[in-house]
C-alpha cells in the first residue's frame, strides 16, 4: 500500500511526502499542489504569499532566544519530473504515485517517485509545522517549474524574502554539502520536411529501443548509459544507406533534462531488401548489447511489421537529419580542472521528435564555464545549420559559483563532525540547481545545498535511502540551532 510510507522514520518528513505523492504535480500542472501548500500555510497560522509566478512563501517567526540569528530560507521547488515506462499507463495531470518500500529504499511503481524535490519540501513542512525545534527566522521558498524551464526561479522579485542564507534542500546525497552547480542552457534544431508517398513495393516496420536506464541528465550523465536517440540513429543511417530504409516518424526522449531511455521510429524498406535489414538489425542488437553490457542489462530492441504510414518523409531531409543527429555531439564533453571527478560541460540529446511538417531535436548543455557552454552550443548549431536546420537557443541559466568561504558552510561542517564524526563532504554538481539564479537576485545570500540520498532521479527507477532522511533530518534540525549569529 502507498501509504505504508507514513508509518517511516522520521515521521514528520515521511507523512508531508506521503500527502505530494497524492497530489499530481508534473512540471507546469501545478495548480493543485500550489492549492495546497497555500491553505496548508495559512491552516498553521503562518503568514503564507503566492507570487505572481506561483511561487510559495511561508513565513515562521524565530522561536524564544533566538530572534538574532541570521534568517534562513528553506528552498525546494514544487513540481517533479513525469516519467513512466512505456508498459505503465499513468496520468501525471490526474493520478497519484504509487509509492512502496523495497528493503531500504522508497520507490514508485513504474513511475518517477517525486523524491525529487518532494523530499526538500516535505522537510521544510516538518519544520513549519513543528513545535519543538529551536531556530532563528524562517522562510521556506517552495518553487514552481523547476524541471522544465526554472521558472519560479527566473520570476522570484528582489526584496521580497528577507533572510540572509539560503538552504536549497534538492541535493541527492547525504553526508555531502554543494556549494556550486552547473549553468544550462537548450539548444533546439527544427528541420522543415516534405511528405512523399510511400514507394511502390515497401513494408512498413516499427523500430524500437527500450528498457535504457535513462536518469538525469547532469548528474547521470558521467555514468556512460546509452542514448536511445544515438542507438536509434545507429540504426537508421545504416539502414537508409544500405537497405534503402524511409522515414514515417520519430518518438525518441520525452524529457530535456532526463536521458532518453526509449526511442521509436516507424519505417519503410524495399520489399527485397526486408531480409538484410533483418540481418543488420540482428547484428545491431548483438553490438550494442555487448558495448552496454554493463551499463544497460536490461536494453531491449523491437522490429515489428506495421502498417503502412500515410507518408515519408521526403529523401533530401531524411539524409540530412540523420547526419545531423549522428554527428551531434553527445555525454560528457569535459571534466573539470577545478574539482577532480566533476563533470565540466555535457550535452543530452534529449528529444527527436517528428510532426507533420516538422522535425524537433531538442538538446540540453551544462556547464559550470559560460564560455564553454556557449562553445559547446555554436559547435551544436554548426552541425545543424550545415544540414539545413534552424536553431535556436533558449532558457539559459548561470551556474553557482563556490564560496569555500561561506559562513554557513563552516557551521554545518562542524555540526555535521559533531554529530557523525566525520567532515562531509564539500562539491560541486553537474546540474542546475537553482541557487545560480536565485543567488542573481539575493546576491547577499550565503548559499548551500544538501538533502537525502536519492538514486535515479528523473527515471522510473528513482528512489530514496530511508535511513538516510533520518540523518538528513536530525543534521537540518541540529544545523538551524546552531546558525550564526547576525
Amino acid at each position: 500500500m502507498s501509504n505504508e510510507i507514513m508509518g517511516l522514520n522520521p515521521k514528520a518528513i515521511w507523512k508531508h511526502f506521503y500527502s505530494l505523492t497524492q497530489i499530481p504535480r508534473p512540471s507546469t500542472f501545478e495548480d493543485k499542489i500550489q492549492d495546497y501548500m497555500v491553505n496548508w500555510g495559512k491552516g498553521l497560522g503562518l503568514e503564507t504569499i503566492k507570487d505572481e509566478t506561483g511561487n510559495i512563501i511561508i513565513r515562521k517567526p524565530a522561536t524564544p532566544g533566538m530572534e538574532n540569528r541570521m534568517g534562513v530560507v528553506l528552498q525546494g521547488h514544487l513540481d517533479m519530473v513525469p516519467q513512466a515506462n512505456s508498459d505503465t499507463p499513468h496520468n501525471f495531470e490526474t493520478d497519484p504515485i504509487t509509492t512502496y518500500i523495497d528493503g531500504d529504499w522508497v520507490t514508485a511503481k513504474g513511475t518517477t517517485l517525486g523524491a525529487d524535490n518532494g523530499m526538500g519540501v516535505a522537510a521544510s513542512m516538518a519544520v513549519l509545522e513543528a513545535t519543538d525545534l529551536v531556530h532563528g527566522p524562517i522562510e521556506a521558498l517552495f518553487t514552481c517549474d523547476e524541471e522544465t524551464g526554472m521558472t519560479g526561479a527566473f520570476g522570484l522579485q528582489p526584496g521580497v524574502l528577507k533572510g540572509d542564507i539560503l538552504m536549497n534542500l534538492d541535493s541527492e546525497d547525504e553526508g555531502e554539502l554543494y556549494v556550486g552547480c552547473a549553468g544550462g542552457e537548450d539548444v533546439t534544431s527544427v528541420f522543415e520536411y516534405k511528405q512523399e508517398s510511400v514507394p511502390a513495393g515497401h513494408k512498413a516496420f516499427k523500430f524500437s529501443v527500450t528498457g535504457l536506464k535513462g536518469g538525469h541528465s547532469g548528474m547521470d550523465i558521467v555514468l556512460g548509459r546509452a542514448n536511445a536517440n544515438k542507438i536509434l540513429f545507429r540504426f537508421l543511417k545504416n539502414s537508409n544507406r544500405n537497405q534503402g530504409v524511409r522515414i514515417a516518424s520519430i518518438k525518441g526522449g520525452s524529457l530535456r533534462n532526463a536521458i532518453p531511455r526509449e526511442a521509436f521510429a516507424v519505417i519503410t524498406c524495399p520489399e527485397a531488401n526486408v531480409a538484410e535489414l533483418k540481418s543488420y538489425f540482428d547484428s545491431l542488437v548483438a553490438t550494442t548489447k555487448s558495448e552496454f553490457a554493463a551499463t544497460e542489462p536490461d536494453m531491449t530492441f523491437g522490429l515489428v511489421e506495421t502498417d503502412a504510414p500515410a507518408f515519408v518523409i521526403d529523401a533530401d531531409t531524411t539524409v540530412r537529419l540523420i547526419n545531423a543527429v549522428k554527428g551531434c555531439p553527445n555525454g560528457v564533453m569535459r571534466m573539470s580542472d577545478a574539482m577532480p571527478g566533476l563533470v565540466e560541460t555535457s550535452l543530452n540529446l534529449a528529444i527527436v521528435a517528428t510532426s507533420d511538417k516538422t522535425i524537433e531535436v531538442m538538446c540540453l548543455m551544462r556547464s559550470s564555464v559560460d564560455s564553454a557552454r556557449k562553445s559547446l552550443g555554436s559547435m551544436v548549431e554548426s552541425v545543424f545549420t550545415l544540414a539545413g536546420a534552424t536553431t535556436t537557443f533558449s532558457g539559459a541559466y548561470p551556474g553557482w559559483k563556490p564560496n569555500m568561504e561561506s559562513p554557513i558552510l563552516k557551521t554545518m561542517q562542524d555540526t555535521y563532525q559533531k554529530m557523525y564524526g566525520k567532515v562531509p563532504e564539500t562539491k560541486a554538481i553537474h546540474a542546475g540547481l537553482e541557487c545560480g539564479l536565485l543567488g542573481g537576485v539575493y546576491p547577499n545570500w550565503d548559499m548551500i545545498s544538501f538533502g537525502p540520498t536519492i538514486r535515479f532521479p528523473h527515471s522510473p527507477d528513482e528512489k530514496v535511502f530511508v535511513p538516510s532522511v533520518q540523518k538528513f533530518w536530525d543534521f537540518l534540525v541540529e544545523t538551524l540551532k546552531n546558525v550564526p549569529v547576525k
